[in-house]
C-alpha cells in the first residue's frame, strides 16, 4: 500500500470501494454496467420504480438492490444510496456507463492510496454503436469520494454534494469513463424530451430565461462547437448524429423554459 494519511489500524487494513448506481428502466444498459463494476467490494443499485427487468437483472448479478418509488428528486435518491454504502470510498456510476480495465486499475490504485479527496472524471462517448474516438470532451464531473467527506446531497434537480469540511483536495482521473450516450436513433428521440426537460428544470431553478431565439442561438453554437471545434466531424455519421441530438436538446431546453415554465418541477428523471 502507498503512504496513507490514515493512522493506526485503519492504515493497516485493505480499504474498500462501493460503486453506487441510480436506475429507472435501464434493462438495456444495466448488465454491461454492473459486469464492469463487479470488482468493487460493494455494488449498490437504488431504483426509482423500474417497470422493466432492471432490478431483476441487477439482483441476478449480485448487486444490492433497493427500490424507492416515492420520487422526490436526485438528491434524496443519492442520499438513500449513501445510507447503504459501506466502503471507505464511494464511486457514482450511471447505468449507461462502463468501466474499462484501465479505468478500473486507476480506480483501485486510488482506493488503496487512502487519500481523503474527491476525484473528477471525463468521458469517452460511445454513440450509435461507435466509440467517438476523436470527440474531445471537456466536461468534468465529481464521481469518486472519500466516504467520510460526503455529508449529503441537496437540490431537487441539480443535486450538489455537501461536504463535511472545507478546502477538500480535488483530482482529475487520467483515464476517461466510457459513456454509452445514445445507442439508437429511436432511443435518442425518446430521451430527447427527458434530457431537454431536465435541463430546463435545472435552469428554471437558477432563474434563467428562455425563448425560441435563445434556443436557436444556443443550439447552433452547441453544434458548431461540438462538430468543428471538438472534432465531431472526424467521427463519421455517428459523430454527426451525436452533435445534432445534443444541439436539439439545447434548443428545446430554452423553448421549454419559455413555454412550459409553469409545469417544470423536480419530477424529471434521468
Amino acid at each position: 500500500m502507498t503512504d496513507s494519511p490514515l493512522g493506526g489500524a485503519a492504515a493497516s487494513r485493505r480499504l474498500t470501494l462501493t460503486i453506487g448506481i441510480l436506475t429507472l428502466n435501464e434493462e438495456d444498459n444495466i448488465e454491461a454496467c454492473l459486469r464492469s463494476a463487479s470488482f468493487a467490494d460493494q455494488v449498490v443499485v437504488v431504483d426509482s420504480g423500474s417497470v422493466d427487468r432492471t432490478t431483476a437483472i441487477a439482483c441476478s448479478l449480485g448487486a444490492q438492490v433497493f427500490r424507492y418509488e416515492d420520487w422526490q428528486g436526485f438528491a434524496l435518491q443519492r442520499n438513500r444510496l449513501l445510507a447503504h454504502a459501506k466502503g471507505d470510498y464511494v464511486f457514482f456510476l450511471d447505468a449507461d456507463e462502463t468501466i474499462s480495465p484501465a479505468f478500473r486499475e486507476e480506480l483501485e490504485a486510488i482506493v488503496q492510496s487512502g487519500e481523503e479527496a474527491i476525484w473528477m472524471v471525463r468521458w469517452r462517448m460511445v454513440a450509435f454503436g461507435k466509440e467517438l474516438k476523436y470527440l474531445r470532451s471537456t466536461a468534468k464531473v465529481e464521481r469518486l469520494f472519500w466516504r467520510g467527506l460526503l455529508r449529503e446531497y441537496t437540490g431537487v434537480v441539480h443535486e450538489e454534494a455537501q461536504l463535511s469540511r472545507a478546502n477538500v483536495t480535488r483530482h482529475l482521473m487520467r483515464t476517461p469513463l466510457l459513456h454509452h450516450s445514445r445507442s439508437t436513433v429511436h432511443t435518442s428521440l425518446e430521451k430527447l424530451t427527458q434530457y431537454a426537460m431536465l435541463g430546463a428544470a435545472k435552469r428554471a431553478e437558477e432563474g434563467v430565461r428562455g425563448g425560441i431565439l435563445r434556443g436557436l442561438a444556443s443550439s447552433i453554437a452547441m453544434f458548431v462547437r461540438l462538430y468543428f471545434f471538438h472534432f465531431g466531424i472526424l467521427c463519421g455519421g455517428a459523430g454527426f448524429l451525436y452533435c445534432v441530438f445534443v444541439a436539439l436538446e439545447s434548443f428545446f431546453r430554452y423553448v421549454a423554459l419559455a413555454y412550459d415554465r409553469p409545469y417544470l418541477s423536480g419530477d424529471v428523471r434521468r
